[in-house]
């Protein structure tokens, strides 16, 4: 082909295009229904099946709604698993409100204290395009929501229930970026005007007073205690007033949040496996805890998951949910379609491939609550317990077969405990530092 395109060569492809009986009923099929439903293989909807020799009781789905809390909803529900197991409850739910005003508040803050590090950095550079693109955006990592849980607490869903703003978001984080780009736009003009460190802090302060505010308006105030009642199944009444947030966690979830690591998988060759690293400018609170993975092998990752629902606990991960998965049936399978057939051509982007050219990383997060083995104790699909409400999937869960596994999923948190010495020792490195624009810096 020549470097434009010509007149000549439009004709020649029309002509091919419309003399090959396949491409003129694709084109029919497409055009009147779309990629999706032209390409779908009914049978890989036959071969997954809701069943798992590893299944934990997790009763009850929860439903974010129209907002991006999953990594929020993700953590939250390996939570309220705990708490219904501990107290014999029907059904559970903890405030995803509560720790969304939390998180919003102290990204806010690390996001004024990212623009007060990079004051001399040109405002047309990546780094700072990248710290404006999305400073209070609902996504997050599972180091993030620990930070917030260890600082704040946790409270029952009933102490500080969904608003319109929670559970559609869009709104309130339209204005609170809006209010933050011209807080960043001051204090980088006032430091170009000569203020002094102690200027710039008191406009900072002034900031985040309003910052507060607007969150309050949006989501309500945060309460300071929780009064816990409710009814187990058999009908028992419990009843513990005057906890503090941090109390009721420390009581009710007993769970030690240092305990559990996050391993990712990320088969690219600028991550050597069995190294620990993190992402810089990634993070919601100052003085938390920072965001640090290991990247191991996937059945490493799969390995480590199993074992941890085998002792009696769900598992929080993280993947590309968009990739080849439906709603209807909450099927993830890479046999769902066949787009090669529909266009007469072949996708073969391998996963390492598909991250260094931006086609996938980490989009969402949702719990593991059991898995299939077969005879020869092999994974061969996953049972996954979503935050979309009870209509997607079957009752809110999806089935992911095991070859999904190892293309589209990035990241599984475990307990240090079923991890061998390898990991832990790779975990206690210093970490290899990546780009904020890096994939394995995405927020699910």
């Amino acid at each position: 082909m020549s470097e434009k395109i010509t007149k000549t060569w439009l004709k020649k492809q029309e002509k091919t295009f419309l003399a090959d009986r396949a491409n003129r009923v694709a084109m029919d099929a497409v055009t009147a229904v779309g990629v999706n439903e032209s390409a779908k293989r009914p049978d890989a909807f036959r071969t997954d099946l809701h069943a798992y020799s590893v299944s934990l009781p997790q009763k009850g789905i929860t439903n974010q709604k129209r907002s991006g809390r999953c990594w929020m909803f993700a953590a939250l529900n390996t939570m309220r698993f705990r708490i219904m197991q501990k107290l014999n409850l029907k059904d559970f739910e903890l405030s995803q409100t509560y720790t969304m005003f939390w998180d919003k508040l102290e990204k806010a803050n690390y996001f004024l204290e990212s623009i007060l590090k990079t004051l001399d950095e040109p405002t047309s550079g990546r780094l700072l395009q990248w710290l404006l693109m999305a400073p209070v955006q609902d996504g997050g990592q599972w180091d993030m929501i620990c930070s917030l849980i260890d600082k704040y607490g946790v409270v029952p869903k009933a102490s500080m229930p969904e608003t319109f703003s929670s559970s559609e978001s869009m709104q309130m984080n339209f204005t609170l970026t809006e209010k933050l780009r011209e807080d960043a736009c001051r204090l980088r003009s006032a430091y170009r005007a000569g203020a002094d460190e102690a200027k710039l802090r008191a406009m900072k302060d002034a900031m985040m007073e309003t910052v507060y505010g607007m969150l309050c308006v949006c989501l309500g105030v945060p309460p300071k205690t929780v009064d816990f009642e409710v009814r187990d199944k058999d009908d028992k009444f419990i009843r513990d007033t005057g906890l503090t947030p941090q109390e009721f966690f420390r009581k009710y979830v007993e769970m030690d949040l240092s305990e559990y690591i996050s391993l990712i998988n990320a088969p690219t060759d600028d991550k050597p496996y069995w190294r620990s690293y993190s992402v810089k400018f990634l993070g919601n609170v100052i003085e938390g805890r920072k965001v640090k993975y290991v990247n191991l092998p996937v059945d490493e990752l799969k390995k480590a998951a199993i074992a941890q629902m085998q002792d009696g606990e769900p598992v929080w991960f993280g993947c590309d949910v968009g990739k080849s998965s439906v709603r209807d049936g909450g099927v993830m399978s890479l046999d769902l379609f066949d787009k090669g057939s529909l266009f007469n051509t072949s996708f073969g982007m391998n996963k390492a491939e598909r991250l260094e050219y931006g086609h996938s990383l980490m989009t969402h997060a949702m719990v593991f609550q059991g898995v299939n083995l077969d005879e020869n104790g092999r994974p061969n699909r996953w049972r996954v317990e979503n935050s979309w409400g009870k209509e997607p999937g079957k009752d809110g869960y999806y089935v992911m077969t095991d070859a999904w596994f190892d293309e589209y999923l990035y990241q599984v948190v475990v307990n240090r405990k079923y991890l061998p010495e390898e990991v832990l020792k790779a975990f206690a490195e210093k970490p290899i530092l990546l780009e904020p624009w890096d994939p394995m810096g995405s927020l699910a």
